[in-house]
């Protein structure tokens, strides 16, 4: 494989980690496929994979994976698709630990654990799924409902590190009072939280994360498609019953709000002559602070439809003009702008 690196996705530095990554990744969470917990429906592995090689090949240089992602078959999914890359072409792999799920049961939500003997099965069960001898980032997914202390989990996670089992350690979905407990016990390296024009509380964290030189990946920037201009109540309603959108506020209850601020979003990707999936992924990057977006793709097309988002620099016109959407009907929570 030949690797293209276009020069608007120029790689930036991630934290104090030794890894610089492009401004957009490659989110493997739909091509884990479906008939489980949190799925996104079907999904044809032959084009996963395809989604993921272009990623690559157009200079993509980070997929974000966890083994929950269909119960172990994204992660699967990811080493076939990086499967004969020559190394120096491969992109760096992170995946996640923290959700057990049943094994009996696909349908039933996973388990958030902490043990630290439970962790060290995951790792040991991701390894052998990628097909790696070292994840370059190990995170934990949410924090633990077993019982465990964050202490455990997060002491665990340095051990991997100072094993050479992972390169780097990050945390996922972790509020301000446990980065800072997590930070006292050795550095959080990265940091990946939800965040999308209409979900921005995340951005209340920033000043945390510079203050520690804490990389920090945003995942849904375009709320699971939400914001992608593909979404009115008729599709909604046509989803897969196993898609767990179907049953999410976001796309019911709050579904005109939301609707709002896609299409400010639609309006300012018209301004860019960009699409609007990379609009929305353009509108995170604004903020200081973030390195980098985790963008979902389940086709060579969707991915071309957003690697533009890392080049866009937004106005404050188009600032404006999210912010004043946001504020028409109330769309989500935290602040409305950088």
């Amino acid at each position: 494989m030949t690797s293209t690196i276009h020069h608007d996705l120029a790689p930036v530095a991630f934290g104090t980690t030794d890894m610089a990554i492009t401004r957009v990744g490659f989110g493997a969470w739909a091509v884990g496929g479906g008939d489980w917990a949190y799925a996104w429906g079907p999904q044809d592995d032959d084009e996963a994979i395809a989604a993921i090689r272009h990623a690559v090949e157009s200079g993509v240089n980070w997929i974000d994976t966890a083994a929950i992602y269909g119960l172990g078959h994204s992660e699967e999914v990811v080493a076939a698709a990086l499967d004969g890359i020559p190394e120096a072409d491969r992109p760096y792999v992170f995946t996640k630990c923290g959700l057990v799920w049943d094994e009996t049961d696909r349908s039933i939500a996973p388990r958030r654990i902490g043990d630290p003997a439970s962790i060290r099965r995951e790792v040991e069960s991701s390894l052998r799924r990628l097909n790696v001898e070292r994840i370059d980032l190990y995170q934990m997914h949410w924090p633990a409902e077993d019982g465990a202390d964050l202490a455990d989990y997060w002491q665990t996670l340095l051990d991997l590190k100072a094993e050479g089992k992972v390169r780097a350690v990050g945390l996922s979905n972790h509020h301000a009072n446990q980065l800072e407990a997590a930070e006292a016990l050795g550095h959080v390296d990265t940091l990946q939280p939800p965040f999308s024009a209409i979900h921005r509380a995340t951005a209340e964290l920033l000043p945390w994360t510079r203050a520690h030189d804490t990389g920090v990946i945003v995942y849904s920037p375009m709320m699971s498609g939400l914001l992608t201009g593909s979404f009115d109540r008729s599709r909604v309603a046509g989803l897969p019953a196993d898609d767990w959108r179907g049953t999410s506020a976001d796309f019911t209850t709050n579904l005109d709000a939301n609707l709002a601020v896609a299409d400010a979003l639609r309006k300012v990707a018209e301004r860019h002559g960009i699409s609007q999936p990379a609009a929305a992924v353009a509108w995170t990057l604004a903020f200081g602070g973030v390195t980098g977006a985790i963008v979902g793709a389940r086709s060579p097309k969707q991915v071309e439809g957003w690697l533009a988002a890392a080049s866009t620099v937004l106005t404050q016109d188009d600032l404006d003009t999210v912010a004043d959407a946001i504020a028409l009907l109330g769309a989500g929570e935290g602040p409305v702008r950088p």
